[in-house]
């Protein structure tokens, strides 16, 4: 019997007659094939949520162990890979949807705008609190947006994106209040409402955005694992099939694309925490594209892979501008061949479609 990704059973199997040693037909019926209950993998599918949840938390504190024994340079270099593979996060849940965005440099400036405008004029210093606010408002600039561009998709969708992102750059560069084209500074944050010490400070900015992006990345997972996660993977292979069904394509793609907006956002805030200086460069079009970038070497396959390669990513631009200045962007380039000619689908592939073979072999 085939079982359906809803939940719903196939109908039953009529009746067939079985042939007889001599080549007659059995008087009886068949005797009865045995069925696996339609919940027979729940039990399977919670105990691999619980252990994907307690290696996940346990990787976290690792990484916040192993933080109090890095040198400086290496905490700052996974800060900024963190707070950017939030950013590259929301462009993976909207690739699983079948569309990729080239404006994600939009979110990432409107959060961390937000996070100084809100550290220098609101007097909001907290840590944690400018991460969430600087989501909050990448999501209220986005929101209006998501009805028309879930209409989109391909080279549509990427180029009205990437459009939001360069007019919004032109706005901040001609915005003097916002300090122009040199942007401006902003303080050094605290943490629930304790002053940051001078000789630890990198180290709670990075403890707070490994914390940060490890909790964003959990419920990602348990999003792409949910039923609105399987619509946008069904969006992806066949949007007529899923409207048939009753699902509704335009309202997953506009709530992926809200959502991809708070993991931008955030990412932008903890970004500017860290640097202590924003400009209108957040926007800029290379900016979304070093996202993207990051998307396409991850896969859409895995959360963990994005954290991955947005490290990679750094770790190939600090060493390639220290050895190669007048050519790391060539080095970049090479690499992204290499990966695409050997994984190309991307870096989650070299363990996600193990994992996905080994269910399909019943385990073995």
């Amino acid at each position: 019997m085939t079982h359906h990704r809803s939940g719903y059973a196939a109908p039953p199997e009529p009746e067939r007659a079985t042939s007889s040693p001599v080549g007659g037909a059995a008087s009886g019926p068949a005797e009865p094939v045995p069925r696996r209950p339609l919940d027979a993998s729940a039990p399977a599918a919670s105990a691999s949520g619980k252990r994907f949840l307690l290696a996940g938390v346990a990787f976290t504190a690792l990484l916040v162990v192993a933080g109090l024994f890095m040198p400086k340079w290496l905490t700052f270099l996974i800060t900024m890979a963190a707070s950017h593979g939030l950013v590259s996060l929301g462009i993976v849940l909207l690739m699983r949807g079948g569309v990729v965005s080239f404006g994600q440099g939009l979110v990432f400036a409107v959060g961390g705008y937000a996070a100084a405008l809100s550290y220098n004029k609101l007097g909001i210093t907290d840590a944690v609190g400018l991460a969430l606010l600087g989501g909050a408002a990448a999501t209220l600039v986005a929101a209006p947006f998501a009805p028309l561009l879930s209409r989109y998709r391909g080279i549509f969708f990427a180029m009205l994106t990437l459009a939001l992102s360069m007019v919004t750059y032109g706005v901040l560069v001609k915005t003097e209040a916002l300090g122009g084209s040199d942007g401006f500074n902003m303080g050094r944050p605290t943490l629930f409402g304790q002053k940051l010490p001078d000789a630890r400070v990198g180290y709670v900015l990075y403890t707070v955005t490994v914390v940060f992006a490890a909790t964003l990345a959990l419920l990602a997972r348990v999003y792409f694992d949910s039923t609105r996660g399987l619509i946008t993977l069904a969006v992806r292979e066949n949007e007529l099939r899923v409207e048939y069904l009753g699902g509704s394509v335009r309202r997953a793609m506009a709530i992926n694309f809200v959502l991809a907006a708070f993991a931008g956002g955030s990412g932008g805030a903890l970004t500017v925490m860290s640097l202590g200086h924003i400009d209108p460069n957040f926007s800029f079009w290379t900016t979304s594209g070093e996202f993207v970038f990051v998307a396409i070497l991850a896969g859409w396959q895995s959360v963990l892979a994005v954290f991955v390669a947005s490290t990679v990513l750094e770790v190939v631009r600090s060493f390639s501008s220290l050895y190669f200045p007048n050519t790391w962007q060539l080095a970049l380039g090479l690499f992204l061949l290499f990966v695409i000619r050997f994984l190309p689908r991307g870096i989650g592939s070299l363990w996600f479609d193990r994992a996905w073979f080994r269910r399909l072999g019943g385990g073995k």
